[in-house]
């Protein structure tokens, strides 16, 4: 029974939204599947790990009604490597999937669909609210890579999304170094909401947008979030956990503030990394008037100088940090200028951009 056939483009488009979901080792092999619901020409792509589930949908020529689950990573690769020019057609014939382009000929095993675990969210339950995935997807850019991997903490190991009036805010924490950044919306919401995507979440989600306008839907409760795309859905269970009261960490009253240019310092810190060790990750911050300097070492004795002209008058200030977490934000929000704003040798460096408040990074010292 031809249950689907289309261009390459058209078959490997959807596969590719789906795939990063899906687990190479998994203890229920259906989960390494990929569920395919062919209705009235038009398939969905489903992929779910039991916690993130994704769906998308394509239009199919000359189709059947037809549900099954196949190897996500094998027709993946399989529609990956055929040619451009054939079109591709899939046939189900019991429980196997014939794969045929051109010459080229696969067969594939199936599992039943009725034994794929999809992820429900109870209707109208929560805040629904609409945003355009261009702001979406710059608010996770410049906030995801502060994000903790695998930590014991699990609920840094993800972001927090917080809603409450009119503002939507998003942070994300390793312990080390914090990432805010939020907006405003058009509604305001009666009842606020604080809930932490998982870290897989946001990365997924980040691939999914792209920089427009179009609106994305997001319905979310105090256990799942969904956004919705017109050619997209993203469900997701969310971190049972208390994000960290971010707000206590954003340090006040710093004295020490000089503005530059995020590409002149981007270039000085990548320099300097070069001879940093690979397991101690460390760049000295010497501040003086009129001059910034950055110095980086190893145990080979070898060192890395770099000096910058900056407009400050204050006092002079000698400080240690992770080369990394400087280079990561500077690498993540694309500005022209950022302000350093510093305390005491002790202290941690908060990082703004000149004209935009709602954007904070802080990073703790470090001894050198």
């Amino acid at each position: 029974m031809l249950v689907l056939k289309s261009s390459k483009d058209a078959l490997l488009k959807p596969l590719q939204a789906v795939a990063g979901v899906v687990e190479r080792k998994h203890t229920l092999p259906i989960l390494s599947n990929v569920l395919l619901e062919v209705v009235g020409g038009r398939v969905a792509f489903i992929a779910t790990d039991l916690e993130l589930q994704i769906s998308t949908w394509a239009e199919a020529q000359g189709a059947s009604d037809a549900a099954f689950t196949v190897s996500a990573r094998k027709l993946l690769d399989i529609s990956r490597s055929l040619q451009d020019v054939d079109a591709i057609s899939l046939d189900l014939n019991n429980d196997q999937l014939k794969v045929q382009s051109g010459r080229s000929r696969f067969n594939l095993q199936t599992l039943p669909a009725r034994d794929f675990p999809k992820l429900q969210i109870p209707e109208g339950q929560g805040l629904t609210f609409s945003l355009p995935q261009g702001l979406i997807k710059q608010l996770l850019s410049r906030v995801q890579y502060a994000m903790a991997v695998q930590d014991i903490r699990y609920y840094l190991n993800g972001m927090l999304f917080s809603i409450h009036g009119k503002r939507l805010t998003v942070a994300a924490t390793d312990g080390h170094r914090l990432a805010v950044d939020g907006t405003d919306m058009e509604e305001e919401v009666e009842q606020g909401i604080d809930v932490i995507l998982p870290r897989k979440t946001v990365l997924e989600l980040g691939k999914l947008l792209n920089d427009g306008d179009e609106q994305i839907q997001i319905q979310v409760n105090q256990n799942q979030i969904v956004f919705r795309r017109q050619d997209f859905e993203l469900r997701s269970k969310v971190v049972d956990g208390k994000f960290p009261d971010w707000q206590r960490v954003v340090p006040v009253g710093h004295d020490k503030c000089f503005a530059i240019q995020s590409k002149r310092l981007s270039q000085s810190l990548n320099r300097a990394a070069i001879l940093t060790n690979d397991k101690y990750r460390g760049v000295r911050i010497a501040l003086t008037p009129g001059s910034l300097r950055i110095a980086c070492s190893n145990n080979e004795q070898e060192e890395a100088q770099e000096e910058l002209d900056i407009d400050y008058s204050g006092d002079s200030l000698d400080i240690g940090f992770n080369i990394q977490y400087l280079q990561d934000v500077l690498n993540n929000v694309v500005v022209e200028s950022v302000l350093c704003s510093f305390g005491d040798p002790t202290s941690s460096l908060l990082i703004t951009v000149p004209g935009e408040e709602n954007f904070r990074y802080v990073v703790m010292p470090m001894r050198i």
